[in-house]
């Protein structure tokens, strides 16, 4: 493919273009309310010369986020939040058919990731789009004469809320930040539906292992664990649930999975997924009473829930045996495999989640942006959640697209439900 850009890039090939081209396309048939945004958005131009910074995978369903964004006037690039979740041929479309500066390569090493968030602050960002917050922790470490830039940031994992609260508690966020992960369409949604199946999708890709008469320890029981635990015990598998939150493993209990500690889980499951945000969730002790064959992935943010440091100066021999799958012979003559290099399986080893529950989620991306710039200088620092008319709105726009209608109050019904003086 021969084309001249005036802007810079960094992307693996832009050759792949055609067909990253066709995939998004046909990820935009399951994206009807994202659809909907993108074409409101380039009439009314919501964001025109507001300068984006978006940290995110880069897949066919970001694709379409970041075309919202540039179709309501914004000046957007867009970099990877994880090494090995670049789709290349979506990264080189969305350069030379859209138009939009891009910075990821699939299997980037750290110099490479670090240098492409340096710049997406070169950019000298407006609003964050970020996936983990690497931008925001950059920005406020490093970057510090570039905050009054900065109108607010929009975060969609749960990692980086917890480090958007640590940063606010620490008094060093000085500006808003969208708290998108807890939306009601986002979490309920492509926590529990996306992650549960995107996972899984992840693993089998990976091994082609039979789930069913399996005993898979799910690793934390958050929206993520839940729909990841649900998924598994759909295909047949003894599900295991591992939890720090009391409330959380009685949950768990009642939904009817049995819960225990790690160290009592690491001798008896036979795939572990962990998916916390947390890291070091299995370690060493944890590996040397692992079964002989035993697999372990990660399905939570970074690569660090799973102790890789100590498994490797406990092996004797690594192999790769799949592809995205690697063999660690331990000097005690077990193996353990390890899954995706122990990123986030679903994107390492798989598709991510799927476009009919991203359209929800990056729904509300764009949607937290152009709320971001209506209220700009009116919204205090630290975190805000997404507008309850916004949840709803996209609600509404995904029930519409899906043929469902839902009843309403009748104006008896509005009195009764709104007032204290009736009684029953």
């Amino acid at each position: 493919m021969t084309t001249t850009l005036q802007f810079k890039y960094d992307v693996k090939d832009l050759a792949l273009a055609p067909q990253g081209k066709q995939r998004i396309e046909w990820a935009g048939r399951e994206m009807p309310v994202l659809r909907q945004i993108q074409d409101r958005f380039s009439q009314e131009q919501p964001l025109a010369g507001i300068r984006i910074s978006a940290c995110c995978h880069v897949t066919t369903e970001t694709a379409h986020l970041a075309i919202a964004l540039k179709n309501g006037g914004a000046d957007a690039v867009l970099i990877a939040s994880n090494p090995l979740s670049t789709q290349d041929d979506v990264a080189a479309s969305l350069v030379a058919d859209y138009g939009i500066p891009v910075f990821a390569l699939r299997g980037e090493d750290n110099a490479t990731y670090h240098r492409h968030v340096e710049t997406a602050l070169d950019h000298r960002p407006n609003i964050i789009i970020d996936d983990g917050s690497d931008v925001v922790a950059t920005l406020v470490k490093e970057r510090q004469a570039q905050l009054s830039d900065v109108i607010g940031t929009t975060e969609e994992t749960t990692t980086g809320i917890v480090r958007l609260r640590a940063m606010f508690k620490d008094g060093v966020l000085s500006f808003p930040a969208m708290n998108v992960n807890d939306a009601d369409t986002k979490h309920f949604f492509d926590n529990r539906y996306g992650t549960g199946q995107s996972t899984l999708d992840g693993i089998i890709r990976a091994t082609n292992v039979l789930l069913a008469g399996k005993t898979v320890v799910v690793a934390g029981y958050g929206w993520c664990g839940k729909g990841t635990a649900l998924r598994a015990r759909g295909m047949g598998a003894n599900v295991v649930v591992t939890e720090i939150d009391p409330v959380r493993a009685i949950e768990a209990v009642m939904d009817g999975f049995r819960v225990m500690p790690m160290a009592q889980a690491a001798s008896i499951g036979d795939l572990f997924i962990t998916v916390t945000g947390n890291k070091h969730v299995i370690r060493q002790e944890h590996f040397e009473l692992m079964k002989d064959g035993a697999m372990v992935c990660n399905s939570g943010h970074f690569d660090i829930e799973i102790d890789l440091e100590s498994l490797g100066k406990m092996a004797s021999e690594v192999k790769q045996v799949r592809n995205f799958t690697q063999q660690y012979r331990l000097t005690s003559g077990k193996s353990v495999i390890v899954l995706g290099e122990g990123r986030l399986v679903n994107l390492a080893a798989a598709e991510g989640h799927p476009s009919a529950v991203m359209d929800m989620s990056f729904a509300n991306q764009a949607l937290a942006c152009e709320y971001l710039v209506k209220q700009r200088g009116s919204l205090q620092p630290g975190l805000h959640s997404i507008p309850e008319a916004v949840d709803k709105e996209i609600a509404r726009l995904k029930l519409a697209a899906m043929g469902i209608e839902v009843d309403s109050l009748t104006p008896e019904q509005e009195i009764y439900i709104n007032s204290w003086t009736v009684g029953t």
